[in-house]
């Protein structure tokens, strides 16, 4: 990912709301599923940390982007913000700019 598309993402993540909210329970396999789920629909999201939540954030966002095959946009404080482009790219509802060819 280019740091144009990635700048981009970021200027869309700033208008939408966290979907979710990682607790004390931290990462669960059943939270691992919610999010895949959402990023097929949605493509890009939000997930906000919560302060009972001893795990940090930059380490969390890590381990979600691998275990969703997703693309970790940016960590700000505690709110974490993952892209997933869909398999089909017919269907995409966000359309990234283009990389430059060299």
């Amino acid at each position: 990912m280019t740091t144009k598309q990635r700048a981009y993402l970021k200027g869309l993540a700033m208008n939408i709301d966290p979907i979710f909210n990682i607790g004390k329970s931290s990462l669960t396999p059943e939270f691992i599923v919610g999010i895949s789920e959402a990023l097929e629909k949605r493509e890009l999201i939000k997930i906000g940390v919560l302060k009972n939540c001893m795990d940090d954030p930059k380490e969390l966002a890590n381990v979600l982007a691998e275990r969703t095959n997703s693309v970790l946009v940016q960590v700000i404080g505690k709110k974490i913000v993952l892209y997933k482009a869909p398999k089909d790219p017919k269907k995409a509802k966000i359309e990234l700019p283009k990389a430059k060819k060299e």
